[in-house]
């Protein structure tokens, strides 16, 4: 095979290029119109690549190799994020209110050129790939797209994907074996008493006490509900209750997350979903209320298959040397993970951050960067890691 490093250093400036205009042009979840249109035009332009749209938004190019071989997936994000852009770049999102900060513009633009690279190389390879442009990562738009079929027709054999990566620094691949990033749960309790003047607390069942208890004693389930040698992570993100300063309500509301760094979620060790169930339910019921608890929004793990990690780690030593290789879990949900649950996949944490590019602000902040040397990084990972599983010639 001819240098691949070198093949590839050519499009690093229209690859930079294309991650530019789509942070100037984010577009949130299943309104990625632009975005999309824009993915479809550049896959229509490479030979013996078939497009089409699925979910709405949702892009999918299939390219065949030469000769029989297995069907691999790879996957890039297209949504953004709904921030107020605050990183001083200057090709920063023109669209107010509306801001790429996570990284999913540099994920779109490597899976653009990966597929231009793959279709160019496509006499050393055999089988299939599938190059999906998933909307809506951000609130699970995965699993649409495998209720969908995207797994199907043909059936995929296995997944690969990577995320750009700001608290990792650049130069450095993080190609975890097994669990490697947090099953996440959002949850709603919905906690009911019976309102009244604060005059007269005693004729009341307090929902807002209820409810503050709850947020307390939630946190036993880290300290003792669950094995202290399994990762886990319950914190409250919105607390809602009441109209006025004098008015005892009807009731209050909790909203959070349950994160999880172990095999089998919230059902598996420890079963932090049924225990979060129990211990809202005996605390409302000690203040004389009660609450119903809702897991509105789930995610598995992310699990990195032995054998494809393996693949995975070879191709970032080819990529940036044996010294690049990191070991990073991460709390944060990527719904990649309902790709991993179904076939053996690998997904990489891609360096993007350094000092001296401004990439020092985690991701979601409305001040995020990365810096995009590690584009060309991502695209040489992902191409070596297709070529290898599809055994290049």
């Amino acid at each position: 095979m001819p240098d691949l490093k070198k093949f590839l250093s050519v499009l690093g400036p229209d690859l930079i290029a294309l991650r530019r205009d789509i942070h100037r042009h984010p577009e949130l979840g299943y309104r990625e119109e632009r975005t999309a249109s824009l993915v479809e035009g550049l896959l229509s332009e490479l030979p013996g690549l078939s497009v089409a749209r699925l979910t709405g938004t949702g892009v999918v190019g299939v390219l065949g190799g030469a000769g029989e071989g297995p069907t691999l997936l790879l996957r890039a994000d297209l949504d953004a994020l709904p921030l107020a852009e605050e990183s001083g770049e200057s090709f920063a999102s023109e669209t107010p209110g509306v801001m790429h900060a996570c990284g999913h513009d540099g994920h779109t633009a490597i899976l653009v050129f990966a597929a231009k690279a793959l279709a160019a190389l496509r006499d050393r390879w055999a089988g299939t790939v599938k190059f999906v442009f998933q909307p809506n990562e951000e609130e699970v738009g995965a699993l649409a797209m495998i209720e969908a079929g995207v797994l199907e027709d043909p059936a995929v054999s296995a997944a690969a994907a990577l995320h750009l990566w700001a608290p990792l620094p650049l130069g450095r691949i993080s190609v975890a074996e097994g669990v490697s990033w947090a099953g996440m749960d959002h949850f709603r309790i919905r906690v009911t008493g019976v309102g009244g003047h604060t005059a007269s607390p005693h004729l009341a069942r307090d929902p807002i006490l209820a409810a503050a208890h709850i947020v307390v004693g939630a946190q036993i389930l880290q300290s003792r509900g669950l094995d202290p040698l399994l990762a886990s992570s319950l914190v409250f993100g919105r607390v809602q209750g009441g109209q006025a300063a004098n008015v005892i309500p009807e009731s209050a509301e909790l909203e959070g997350t349950l994160r999880y760094l172990f095999d089998g979620g919230g059902d598996g060790p420890g079963r932090p979903r049924a225990r979060l169930r129990e211990l809202a339910g005996d605390l409302a019921r000690a203040y004389g209320t009660s609450a119903e608890v809702d897991f509105y929004c789930s995610q598995p793990p992310l699990s990195n298959d032995p054998a494809m990690a393996a693949l995975g780690r070879q191709a970032a030593i080819e990529t940036a040397g044996p010294g690049s290789l990191a070991t990073f879990l991460n709390m944060g949900g990527e719904d990649f993970s309902e790709f991993s649950a179904r076939v053996p996949s690998v997904m990489a944490m891609i360096g993007a951050g350094s000092p001296e590019s401004g990439a020092v602000h985690p991701h979601h902040s409305p001040k995020f960067r990365l810096d995009e040397r590690s584009l060309p990084l991502g695209l040489e990972w992902l191409v070596r890691l297709a070529l290898a599983y599809l055994r290049a010639r």
